[in-house]
């Protein structure tokens, strides 16, 4: 839990408190050490001017006289919370004048008086935070319309797709599951008719996309999330195995604050070094995210791979050994 998280969440538990709360208490809902509450609290009483009375041994709480007038100072939003904030407000402004403005203009005006309310009237220049797209892929809106109306209207569709790797150009016909917003782009997740399995189609190859009759099948949640999310990457599946890469001491400070997977393992080595441990079972999309590391990591596990990585580096570095044409 942030420091910021942990102060608002001290005060909600001293604000609903009618008696002292023991030390131990805090600890446990706030999850931190002793030495952190103490922290907390001083920073509370000595920073923000809060009313906070009591010791350790007895506990803490504020003083019933002065609680009903102390509120936090200023806006505080973890970085979730700021991240939702602008994402929603790039909503607005992309939607133009289209069909969303004036739907979303309550919404917007819901904000700002959000803002100003817990700013204490000033205006919060939300404008210099910034949320930047990152290699964001062209979308044509008639093909994703279809798509989300077909997920959430549970009807079968039926499209072209061209696969990326292949540049093979297939009909398909699916049961819509779940559109998902991965790394900047759209991705679906349907059951396959054709190949009767479970897959994850780029929304921004799908084309000449028609929603059918046929109510869509629909798979568990479990059952999506086993095949789709319990592995590496967006294209996971079930794992086959599990990938070790070591990253250099320079890497590993970066590396160890970083999720990865939600099962990840990962330790530091006696030398500074960053071992972490990833479920995989494609090792496509893997590869091009260790690879973006450099020099600063190597694939030790499996060996298959590692075997894989060398002859990608192998290939890359044979772009060099020859004249630009």
């Amino acid at each position: 839990m942030e420091r910021i998280e942990r102060i608002h969440a001290l005060h909600r538990i001293l604000t609903g408190a009618r008696y002292p709360v023991t030390v131990p208490r805090l600890q446990e809902e706030l999850e931190c050490s002793r030495a952190t509450v103490y922290r907390d609290l001083a920073y509370l009483r000595d920073q923000l001017m809060a009313p906070v009375i009591g010791n350790g041994e007895a506990g803490f709480r504020y003083d019933p006289e002065d609680s009903h007038r102390f509120e936090l100072p200023g806006l505080w939003l973890s970085s979730d919370e700021l991240h939702s904030l602008l994402a929603a407000q790039q909503l607005m402004l992309r939607s133009g004048g289209g069909v969303l403005a004036n739907a979303l203009a309550p919404l917007q005006q819901r904000i700002e008086k959000l803002l100003d309310d817990h700013a204490g009237g000033r205006r919060v220049p939300v404008e210099r935070v910034r949320v930047v797209a990152h290699r964001t892929r062209r979308l044509e809106e008639t093909a994703f319309r279809h798509v989300a109306t077909a997920v959430l209207d549970r009807r079968q569709l039926v499209f072209d797709y061209r696969a990326r790797s292949t540049d093979q150009l297939t009909r398909r016909t699916v049961s819509p599951q779940r559109l998902t917003h991965y790394r900047d782009n759209w991705y679906l997740d349907a059951f396959d008719h054709d190949r009767d399995a479970l897959r994850s189609f780029a929304v921004d190859r799908i084309s000449a996309a028609r929603q059918l009759e046929e109510v869509a099948r629909d798979v568990p949640n479990e059952e999506l999330d086993r095949q789709l999310a319990s592995s590496y990457g967006i294209f996971s599946g079930t794992p086959k195995g599990w990938a070790t890469i070591v990253f250099s001491a320079k890497a590993a400070r970066w590396v160890a604050d970083e999720h990865w997977h939600s099962q990840q393992e990962g330790r530091f080595l006696p030398d500074g070094r960053y071992e972490l441990k990833i479920p995989f079972s494609s090792g496509r999309e893997l590869l091009m995210d260790v690879l973006h590391y450099g020099s600063d990591a190597e694939i030790t596990a499996p060996p298959s791979l590692r075997e894989q990585a060398r002859a990608l580096l192998s290939l890359a570095i044979s772009n060099y050994d020859r004249d630009p044409v």
